[in-house]
């Protein structure tokens, strides 16, 4: 919607104005036809534009004698506007800083850049006040940094030690096995790869193994299969087997480790055979769980009366793990320390294979085995 009002021209001749009438009707845009985001200013125009109270009244005062202080009544009356909307265009001037009030009650213009620096020099101070103050502050709070750095590392160290914690004493390891299984109240788990068991070992074990199967806690042992033929390890698994106690054997090399209550594991530490790591982290115990209860699967149970079929079935197991463990490059002796043999065992066993097989080398005979694999008919 448009308004028709009567235009005006003003012409200027040196310090006076005349007011002429045109008659012509001039269109003034409705308040929705403004452009979007233009600032309205106290007319409802933008400051700055020529019809803006503000930028009336600031240039009729620009156009007085700089020695006469204009008055908002003057300049209502010059201007033809209601003084209100003078007074209102001359406080907001005055706040922006264009104009200074005179002791008469009167104004006078300020330029805009002086009025900048008495605007904004303050807020400017202000700001690199706060900046200041903020750098400082975020340095007295990084100096604190470096104690709560290594308080932290204390914690993590304190906390691994919990969950981690390395025994380098062969009397520490026994100690701290023998307290666990006096503390433990519902199973052992163990897997003790290598073959037979050296007799002070199993004379160690025994009795508290013996005490544990009397309290009701329940006893689970993996052994390899040539642990089969130590007189001294059948004897152990005799007695322990009376009590309850379950041991089963398998043919290839597994992890050596004790697991008390699904909650404690010993383990050892390579190249120490005095050292050994007690774990109580939970996801971790709980994984080796899981990996012992699959090698359990797989074994066989641990007949003490010597059983001829088993014994062949087992001697056969153990010959058909030496020609693969021969056909991926391994040595007699690793292939003895990873079964639990003696090397020369071993290498008695592999003399057996590769005359039966009627084989020259060890690659013949592990291609020999898996063509009498492949040549087996199915179920």
């Amino acid at each position: 919607m448009t308004i028709g009002r009567t235009a005006w021209l003003i012409r200027l001749h040196g310090s006076k104005r005349t007011v002429l009438q045109t008659g012509v009707r001039v269109a003034i845009p409705d308040r929705s036809e403004r452009p979007e985001g233009l600032a309205v200013g106290l007319g409802g125009t933008a400051p700055g534009a020529p019809d803006d109270p503000t930028t009336r009244v600031y240039t009729a005062v620009l156009g007085r004698d700089p020695t006469r202080p204009a008055h908002p009544g003057d300049l209502a009356e010059e201007l033809e506007l209601p003084l209100s909307r003078v007074e209102s265009a001359v406080s907001a001037l005055l706040d922006m800083g264009l104009l200074r009030r005179t002791p008469e009650r009167g104004v006078l213009p300020v330029p805009p850049d002086e009025a900048v620096q008495r605007t904004l020099g303050p807020l400017e101070r202000e700001m690199r006040a706060r900046r200041l103050h903020l750098e400082r502050t975020r340095e007295q709070l990084m100096a604190f940094m470096p104690l709560y750095e290594t308080r932290l590392a204390q914690l993590t160290h304190l906390r691994q030690a919990e969950y981690v914690e390395v025994l380098t004493d062969l009397r520490a390891v026994r100690e701290a096995i023998t307290e666990l299984g006096r503390t433990c109240e519902r199973e052992v788990m163990t897997a003790q790869p290598g073959g037979g068991r050296r007799a002070e070992v199993l004379e160690e074990a025994v009795a508290r193994d013996e005490e544990l199967l009397r309290r009701g806690v329940r006893m689970r042992i993996l052994y390899q299969h040539t642990a089969r033929f130590s007189s001294g390890t059948c004897a152990y698994v005799e007695r322990v087997g009376k009590l309850g106690a379950q041991v089963r054997t398998l043919d290839d090399e597994f992890m050596r480790m004790l697991v008390f209550d699904r909650a404690t594991a010993v383990i050892p530490v390579p190249d120490d055979p005095h050292a050994a790591v007690l774990i109580r982290e939970p996801h971790v115990v709980s994984f080796m769980v899981g990996a012992y209860e699959r090698l359990w699967l797989e074994a066989l149970p641990f007949e003490t009366e010597w059983d001829r079929q088993t014994i062949m079935d087992i001697s056969d197991e153990l010959k058909q793990t030496i020609v693969r463990l021969l056909t991926e490059g391994l040595t007699d002796a690793a292939i003895a320390r990873r079964l639990g043999l003696s090397v020369r065992s071993c290498r008695r066993h592999v003399a057996d294979v590769m005359a039966a097989l009627g084989a020259e080398s060890r690659f013949q005979a592990g291609y020999l085995l898996a063509q009498q694999d492949r040549d087996q008919p199915l179920g």
